[in-house]
């Protein structure tokens, strides 16, 4: 018998890489960045899952005044704060925060059409 190495199976855990991704130091947030239709041609511009620590206001008014357009930060129960612009500003919004260093490119993810 100790000739022979017999290796039991142990039981596999399809999800402990995703489990282990969620709960250990390396688990990115993304920054969301969404468009949704309203009536006709009319559109907004959602962003979500910035860092707490940034003030939203401040990105806000930043936003309005690069892009030309009117936004609001508002407080959603599920996603807490959301960015919304008017129109279809993601490409303009992605750019915007890589630029301003908030957020690095590769944790933002683009939605919509």
């Amino acid at each position: 018998m100790s000739d022979l190495d017999i290796q039991i199976p142990s039981a596999f855990d399809p999800f402990a890489e995703a489990n282990a991704e969620e709960a250990g130091a390396g688990a990115k947030e993304y920054v969301h960045i969404r468009i949704q239709q309203r009536n006709g041609r009319k559109s907004l511009t959602t962003v979500q899952g910035l860092k707490k620590e940034f003030s939203y206001n401040k990105i806000l008014k930043d936003l309005k005044k690069e892009f030309c357009c009117n936004g609001t930060v508002v407080q959603d129960t599920e996603m807490g704060q959301v960015i919304q612009l008017q129109g279809d500003q993601r490409k303009n919004v992605s750019n915007f925060l890589i630029q301003a260093g908030i957020v690095k490119k590769e944790h933002i993810k683009i939605h919509g059409f």
